[in-house]
């Protein structure tokens, strides 16, 4: 009974002692958080309480757990890529076409001109006479042994095919010519113009180009008569690239009695044809006087005959390609495509591509208008010089592309014109202003302001110019 009762005193003695403890701790507490408030009221006297988003134990939180996500999560080539495409693109708004002008004919003749008197003209082996002569004979022999001729290599070879055509070609039979590389060429130019040879002149032909080759085809085998022989100059154009000016051709050139040589200048010129068209041969004919029996029975029928077969021959002259390039601008840097020309044309309404307008167009334009019409374009021409040359874009070489910033309101060129008496009411100022617009010397869009804005497409040195030229004339 008294080690009982030991024990209980014992384990009271335990409780008690573990209650003063825990009133200790929670007094002290008290006192902490007392002493805390008092500090944090003397703190909020001399400033101001943090924002929750700057208090520097959430901060603290905020980086450690920023750090073990970016530890944990790793960025796929998956996620960058579409990281780069939302990203936005900075392209500039420079264009090279803008800051460098074309040239006009004139310019553009002068500055070869002056370039070619110190230039060093290249020849080739290929041209002197001797090796002409043995290219030629070469070349007259392959063709009466059924083959056709594709010449190739740098330079212009119109010159040593119209010499082919006319010393030899022209003692063996008919010549006809071809220029590919005309823009208004067609195929049945060519038609017509073999149609036109003494053989084939009483020859009634269809409508149809197809059936026209074919008949033309037939009635050479027919008859008993001298070859054809045609030149056709850039085989590879884009007149002559058509289905249907490929199966024309292909008719033809399978027929003994006419023989194709042809010149290309395009690097994928032999994608144009198939390989069974490069590789048909068509029966020789080493006599042109052949009966014409003789040459029906061993011809067959020209509506399954179709082929080219060609002969490759490198015939690089170092020429210049003066008359293949007259029908383009070579003065502009993208002037060599006539498709890009048409599609910059088409794009008119953006107003920054009109500055093709030539010095001899505007004063050919400007000898056939009126009086009154040429005072109105005075007026214009006046006012756009002298806004380009206090704009910001007024260079000492004329300014930018874009003459549409330096054009006069149609409401302000219409005060000034009454002022002049040139036009009373809006009535005549729009009759005389529709003589420039009908040929493009004055061009028209809307501005910023939805104002009608019109402007001259010369440049600055030929505004200047052609202005001096009416002032001197009206004088």
């Amino acid at each position: 009974m008294p080690l009982t009762r030991l024990l209980f005193t014992f384990n009271t003695m335990r409780s008690q002692r573990a209650f003063d403890v825990v009133e200790e701790s929670s007094g002290s507490s008290e006192d902490e958080d007392i002493e805390m408030n008092d500090v944090s009221d003397e703190e909020s006297e001399g400033e101001l309480p943090q924002t929750p988003s700057k208090r520097t134990g959430k901060g603290r939180i905020g980086a450690e757990h920023g750090e073990t996500n970016k530890n944990i999560i790793q960025e796929t080539a998956f996620d960058a890529y579409f990281t780069y495409s939302a990203s936005k693109i900075q392209t500039s708004g420079n264009v090279f076409s803008d800051l460098l002008l074309p040239l006009s004919a004139e310019e553009y003749a002068e500055g070869i001109a002056s370039a070619s008197k110190h230039a060093v003209k290249p020849t080739t082996s290929i041209l002197e006479e001797d090796k002409l002569k043995s290219l030629f004979s070469r070349f007259i022999f392959e063709m009466s042994q059924g083959f056709n001729l594709l010449c190739y290599g740098f330079g212009s070879k119109r010159q040593v095919l119209n010499r082919f055509a006319a010393e030899v070609c022209s003692k063996h039979g008919h010549v006809v010519g071809a220029n590919g590389f005309q823009p208004d060429f067609s195929i049945k130019d060519l038609l017509l113009r073999i149609q036109s040879l003494p053989p084939l002149q009483d020859l009634p032909l269809s409508a149809s180009v197809e059936k026209q080759a074919h008949q033309i085809v037939e009635h050479l085998s027919s008859i008993s008569t001298p070859h054809i022989y045609i030149v056709i100059h850039s085989i590879d154009a884009a007149p002559l690239r058509t289905t249907r000016s490929k199966t024309v051709l292909s008719v033809l050139a399978s027929s003994p009695r006419i023989h194709l040589i042809a010149s290309i200048d395009h690097i994928n010129a032999p994608l144009l044809w198939s390989s069974s068209e490069l590789s048909a041969r068509k029966p020789s004919s080493t006599s042109t006087t052949e009966s014409a029996a003789t040459a029906k029975s061993s011809i067959p029928s020209s509506s399954t005959r179709r082929g080219f077969s060609w002969l490759w021959h490198d015939l690089t002259t170092l020429e210049p390609y003066d008359v293949e390039l007259s029908f383009v601008d070579r003065s502009s840097i993208t002037g060599a495509s006539s498709a890009a020309r048409s599609r910059k044309a088409d794009l008119s309404g953006n107003a920054q591509n009109t500055t093709a307008m030539t010095e001899t167009a505007a004063n050919h334009i400007l000898a056939s208008v009126t009086v009154k019409a040429k005072k109105l374009f005075v007026l214009l021409g006046k006012r756009q010089l002298a806004s380009i040359e206090d704009g910001a874009d007024g260079k000492a070489t004329g300014g930018g592309n874009d003459l549409q910033q330096h054009g006069t309101a149609y409401d302000v060129l219409f005060s000034a014109a009454r002022d002049e008496f040139v036009a009373s009411n809006d009535t005549a100022f729009r009759s005389v202003l529709g003589e420039f617009r009908d040929h493009e010397l004055i061009k028209s869009a809307p501005g910023p302001a939805g104002a009608e804005i019109l402007w001259i497409p010369l440049r600055k040195e030929r505004l200047a110019s052609v202005l001096a030229g009416l002032e001197a004339n009206s004088g």
